[in-house]
Formats: C-alpha cells, structure tokens, sequence
C-alpha cells in the first residue's frame, strides 16, 4: 500500500482488513501515548500501511529508537484501558471550531490550534460527512473504521522514524514518521520479524553484490542497473521461457526504438499526464518533410527555372539560326524571326534574379521552420509502439487476435529517495505484450492470460499470490479516468466475470485503475512470506481509437479493437529481485548462472582429462560447466563452489575415474554419492530441459 496516496473515499475505507483495522486503531494509540509525554505534539495523517502503521507528528523533541520503551509502555496502558473507539458526526463548522480550539488530535483543548487538522478539514469533500474517533480522551479527526476497543490489538511494535514532509510536498513543513507494526496475536508478530531477519540474509542487493550479478555505478547513473555475466545469465534464461511460452501460445515477437518523438506520447494521452514519470525530452532541430506549402512553393520555383532554362536554350538555338542565314545570304522562316523577336522581348536576367529572390526567401523560410525545436522522449512504456505496428498493416476479423510481444527497454524517470535495488529503477526490460481483440474473444483471451500466469508460479514454486482487479471511480471520470462511463461498466464487468469462473483469487479495489480501463495487479509471496507486486494486466478501451486502430468486421464495416495489456513475468528487473530473494540465491539447475563445477580430488594426468572430457561432454550440451583445476584441498574447492552457490558439483577422484562414475554434490542437499557418469549426464540434462523447481 503505497504510503503517499490520495485520500481514500469512506467506501474504500469501509473495505479495510480486520488486519489493517487493527493498524489503523494502533496509530491512534500512538498518538495517545505521545501526547501524554510530550503534549504540545501537532498530528497530521495516521494510516495503515503494507506491513504496519505510521503517525506524522510535529514535535519539537526528536523522537528517537531509544524513546520507544517509554511511548510503548504508554500504548500497552492505553490498550489495557479498553477503551471503546467511539464514533461521533460532526458539521463542518463543529469539526472547524474543534480544530481552532486545538481540540483535534488532542487529549483536550489546547491554546495552539490543531493545524494540520484544520487544512485536512479544508480537504474533506462538501457532500461527505465529517467524523470523529475518540478512544479515553484521545478525540481525532478520522473517517474510520477501527476495531470496537483498543483491547482488541493485539501485539504490537514500534520500529523507526523518518522524516517526511506533511502531505509529501517538500515546500510543506518536515514532519517526524514514526513508524510501527501490529498483529492479531503475538505468535504472527514473532512469525513477522522472524521473516524480516531472514529477508535481511536475502536481500537481493546483498547477493546480488555476493553472487556478482548486477551494478549501479554512480559514473552511469542512478538507477540504472549494469548486468555482469552471472546477471545476464537470469536475463536470457527468463527471455527463453518467455518466448517459447508466448511462441506456443500463438504470439508474434516485434521490435521498437528506444525513443519516439512527443506527438506520439500526444496522441496515447501519456503526455501531458504521464510526463512527470518519464525522462525530460531531447530537445533537437526539427527533421522530416517540409511544410507542404513551402514544399509546393520550391516545386514551382524548380518548374520557373527549368522552363527559363529552356527559354535560354532556345534563344540560343535561334539565334544561331539568325546568324547563319545572314552570313549564307538566305532570310529566315517567318515563324522563327517572330519567335527570336518574341524571346528578345523576355528580360532573361531579371527572371533569373526574381528566381533567385524567390528561392532565397523559401531557403530561408525553411531554416526558420527546421530551427523550430523538436522534442523526443525516451520510451517509458511500449504500448504506443506497438499501436503503430498494428496500424502499419490493414486488418482483418481474421487476423485477430492479434498477439504482439517484446522484451521491449523503457525508461521511467522514478525520483530519486524512491529507487530501491532492482526494485524501483530507470531504466527496465519489460516483458510485454499487446493483444487486439474483439469483444467476443477478450474472455477467451484474458483467461489464457492468467492461465500463463499459473503456468509461471508452478515453474517458480509460487504458492500463494493475488490478483488486485482494480477499477475506476465514477466521480473522477473526465479528470483520472477516460471520460467513457458505459465502456468502464462494459469492460470491468468483463474482466470481473473472467476472474469468477476461472476461480483466480482476487480482491476488488475501486480508484486505482490506469486511466484508459481496469487493470489487475498481480501480488506473489516469496518463500518467507514477504509480499512482491511483480506484474501488471490491463484492458484498454480507449487509446486503440486515438490511434485510429480498425480492423474490417465480417460484414465489411471498420470496428475499433480492445487491447490487453499484460506482462506476466513484468520486468527483468524487479522479478529478478523476486527470484534472488525467493531463492536466497539458490536458483534452480536451470536457471543457476552457474549450473555444474567438477571438482577432481589431485592433479594427476588421468583425473584431469577425465575431469575435462566430462566438462566437455556437458558443454557440448549447452550446460553452463566450470572446473576447478587448482591445487586447493577438495574441502576448499567445494566451499568455494558452495559459497558461490553453484547447483551441482561433481566431485572426481582415482575411484570415480576407475568405475566410470561422478560423486554427486547438490547445493543445500550435500553429498550425494557416487553415480555413473552417463546417468548423471542425462539426469542433468533432463531436469534443465524440464525446468525443475
């Protein structure tokens, strides 16, 4: 749940979790306790969040870790009190007088107004009631819900402060956040920090630095992830699966620049609205076809100077003509004297100047045209590309659907405090794919989706995840939303009976759709149980027609096709920073940057060939095989191999060269025993091809 977020209509609210109840009511109790040790403290927002709770508070004492006994002894007085959340409706000018008086995130009337709940007041909608929470004596502007008593929190924790700006506005005043978390019982708080010190050993930019599989270089920028070998391994191996999944699923792969010029951003609505998430524009002078009125304009000036051209060679012609019948004696042809004296009659000189004039003036006018500034933009999203690539060619019913597919590069100018590893970058590879369907084949379709999406989680050992169907909000069509009220309808209604008779888990959630139709959010847990947002589905009723995007139906008339939005596997990036903390870095043989190291135990002459003939056996295979052919004792060269996290190990010494055998070692598993050679091999080789978990 995102922790700066526009404020929630009191329907939202009303769909918060018993969880999020219990959160919500626990930043009350904060609040309770700060003001009875520092009660001059000014309130601002109070929410839950994903994984917790936060209060911002104005205070001139800074509150640090080593306050949080003191304040949670206060919080554990407080929910041992029991008090009842009392809810009371109040008028605008009631919540307004309370607020001057100070009374408002208070435990009584204060000579200092409450500010910040005064300006929140001003943001409340006319038509929406306005209401108040009181828990003992703590009475605060708050449109709910809560549990029934604060008895009924269970565990609770404090955890750290950050500054923050109130509202998140930098121009607005630093507010102190403290943060923390609460659960129904102890047992799933002990669970939950047990989760985050596990998280903590997967972090995925810890081993990615351990593993050397990615960089940020601060030479090359923020934000931009720089992949080593082990990196791109991960990389090709997910564009793999990707494609021959897609391929069987009747996809056709497209490429598309990296940049395109503003109008197209024009045309798709992202600019202006999106324009904040994508990099500044390059600003270049202006390429391309002329204005077509200039451009006619220097076709006749080029007409006018081949004709005088003409004219000139003409004269000359005559001319001559003239000439030779003085010096013979003979007159000439009445028609030729009255053409030469016609041509004399032309001012040749000045209708070469008028040209020049003329051209000078167009050469001009087309420097000032092309000096006109043109902006590109670097692409943040595909979409619009792959729009041009369905318009390129005139289509039928017959072609839909039609399935277009990148691993398409985008960049996204994030701010800088929100880059967070591979998490949150500028710069991505997205698997990405566009379907142009027809009304009666979306169901058919979007199921096939999430169909894909199934087949991912089993190869990945994800079982638990959620579908977020997210949809617009009718007060903000026109502003947030594609002003199409009967397609919303139309299409959420869709996309909601896919999700029922698939049987997909999915929860409802209203205002948070893209602005041109619903989209599903796809939320998966790692293997600890920390949650990961990692790919996007969307349906688009909107932008296809701004394009201009037809498709002839069977009776012969132009129809405007839907468009889906889906990326399964999302971008490289940020589901490589799943799989890294999902695994601990201990991938699966097939997609192990490293899949076998052979290990010989000495280095005589004949375990050394043996050692290489099986390396070269295994590479001929496009198995990813590395040796170890240094002098180190077996026992370091297999933690050395352990460290790096290497799947499989084949241990070589005079006994395995003898029988023909391997002795087999496995990451996480230990030694194995000593195997034949051949059964290994094809083993190995199966379960790569199969993809095991």
């Amino acid at each position: 749940m995102p922790e700066e977020t526009e404020r929630k209509t009191l329907d939202q609210r009303q769909q918060m979790t018993e969880l999020e109840r219990i959160r919500h009511s626990a930043a009350h109790v904060l609040a309770t306790a700060i003001l009875r040790i520092w009660p001059d403290a000014q309130f601002a927002a109070g929410p839950p969040v994903e994984n917790g709770f936060y209060y911002d508070v104005e205070l001139s004492h800074r509150i640090t870790p080593e306050d949080f006994a003191q304040i949670e002894a206060e919080m554990k007085k407080e929910i041992k009190a029991n008090h009842t959340f009392e809810r009371q409706t109040v008028t605008r000018n009631e919540a307004l007088e309370l607020g001057t008086k100070g009374r408002l995130g208070a435990l009584s009337e204060r000579a200092t107004p409450s500010k910040f709940k005064l300006d929140i007041i001003e943001g409340i909608p006319e038509h929406e009631t306005i209401s108040l929470f009181q828990n003992g004596d703590f009475l605060d502007l708050c449109a709910g819900p809560h549990v029934m008593r604060t008895g009924n929190i269970g565990a609770f924790k404090l955890t750290h402060v950050a500054s923050a700006y109130y509202k998140g506005d930098e121009r607005n005043p630093q507010l102190q956040r403290i943060y923390g978390t609460a659960f129904k019982n102890k047992t799933e708080m002990e669970a939950y920090f047990t989760m985050l010190e596990e998280a903590k050993k997967r972090d995925h930019r810890k081993l990615g630095r351990e593993l050397e599989l990615f960089i940020f270089d601060e030479d090359v920028g923020p934000g931009l992830p720089l992949w080593l070998p082990n990196g791109t391994v991960l990389i090709e191996e997910l564009e793999k699966l990707a494609k021959e999944t897609e391929f069987a699923a009747g996809y056709q792969r497209v490429r598309t620049p990296h940049l395109a010029r503003e109008n197209m951003y024009l045309t798709s609505g992202h600019l202006p609205y999106y324009a904040e998430s994508m990099f500044p524009p390059m600003i270049l002078r202006q390429e391309g076809p002329l204005h077509p009125l200039l451009d006619k304009q220097l076709k006749e000036l080029d007409h006018e100077a081949t004709e005088l051209a003409k004219l000139v060679l003409t004269k000359e012609k005559l001319g001559a003509i003239a000439e030779q019948a003085r010096i013979t004696g003979d007159n000439p042809s009445t028609v030729i004297a009255a053409e030469l004296e016609t041509i004399k009659a032309v001012d040749v000189a000045q209708m070469i100047r008028d040209i020049a004039m003329r051209r000078l003036a167009s050469s001009m006018l087309q420097g000032a045209l092309l000096d006109e500034p043109e902006h590109y933009y670097l692409k943040a999203m595909n979409c619009p590309h792959h729009h041009k690539l369905f318009g390129a060619v005139q289509r039928s019913y017959r072609d839909l659907p039609l399935r277009l597919a990148e691993y398409g590069t985008c960049y996204r100018y994030e701010q800088s405090g929100e880059l967070f590893g591979l998490m949150r970058v500028r710069s991505m590879q997205m698997n990405d794919a566009h379907i142009y369907c027809t009304e009666e084949q979306f169901e058919a379709e979007f199921n096939a989706v999430n169909e894909m999406y199934l087949k991912y989680f089993a190869t990945f050992g994800i079982d638990k995840y959620l579908m977020r169907f997210s949809t617009h909000d009718p007060s903000k069509l026109g502003q947030k939303f594609v002003d199409q009220p009967e397609l919303w309808k139309k299409t959420e209604e869709m996309v909601r009976n896919v999700l029922k008779k698939s049987g997909i888990n999915y929860v409802e959630v209203p205002n948070e759709a893209a602005f041109y139709g619903p989209k599903i959010d796809v939320q998966v847990w790692s293997a600890i149980g920390r949650e990961f947002t990692i790919a996007t589905n969307q349906v688009d009723f909107a932008v296809p027609a701004r394009f201009g995007l037809t498709y002839k139906t069977k009776e012969n008339t132009e129809a405007t096709p839907l468009c889906i939005h889906r990326a399964p596997l999302g971008t490289h990036e940020r589901f490589i920073g799943f799989l890294i903390e999902h695994y601990a870095g201990n991938f699966p043989l097939w997609l192990a940057p490293e899949q076998v190291r052979v290990l010989p135990i000495g280095d005589e002459e004949p375990l050394i060939n043996y050692s290489k003939e099986i390396v070269a056996e295994l590479r001929a295979q496009g198995v990813r095989v590395e040796s170890d052919f240094s002098s180190d004792h077996i026992k370091a060269k297999i933690a050395s191999a352990e460290q790096k996290k290497v799947h499989t190990m084949l241990v070589i010494g005079n006994r395995d060269l003898e029988a023909n055998n391997v002795s087999l070692r496995v990451h996480g598993k230990g030694n194995l025993g000593a195997k034949p050679r051949n059964e290994v091999i094809a083993d190995l080789l199966q379960a790569i091809k199969e993809r095991r978990a």
